[in-house]
């Protein structure tokens, strides 16, 4: 399944306990329709995705940076403190595309005031973006 959608907040890097790392974030995607009056109406669809392959994507992850995502989706349901019935749709992603638009980290500023080695991919051994 594919779903493309905004970053709502930046990734976050979770460690379980057998130091296994996860990356987690939310996405949104806006589904423009019209009624049967002709009206038209915007819905908002947000997914709790998490990313098991790397945890380096948490880098490039930045609120508001469009996605496309390649996963399966799943949905979940719980009772809160308050007692009150929640539930939630989770996207387990395998496959991170981006394409743009969201804020710079405070890594990545600092990566590019730095100067650049005249061949920056000559001496990257270490290759664990999936894309």
């Amino acid at each position: 399944m594919n779903i493309v959608g905004r970053i709502t907040k930046n990734a976050e890097i979770n460690t379980l306990k057998n130091d296994k790392q996860v990356v987690n974030f939310s996405v949104a995607i806006n589904d423009r329709f019209k009624t049967k009056q002709g009206e038209l109406r915007e819905q908002t669809t947000y997914y709790n995705c998490s990313y098991w392959l790397s945890a380096n994507v948490a880098k490039i992850l930045t609120k508001g940076t469009l996605v496309e995502l390649i996963g399966r989706a799943s949905a979940s349901a719980w009772i809160g403190k308050d007692g009150d019935i929640k539930s939630g749709l989770n996207f387990h992603t395998s496959n991170i595309k981006v394409h743009g638009g969201g804020k710079k980290s405070d890594t990545d500023e600092q990566a590019v005031s730095q100067p650049q080695k005249s061949n920056v991919f000559a001496e990257d051994t270490d290759d664990d973006l999936p894309f």
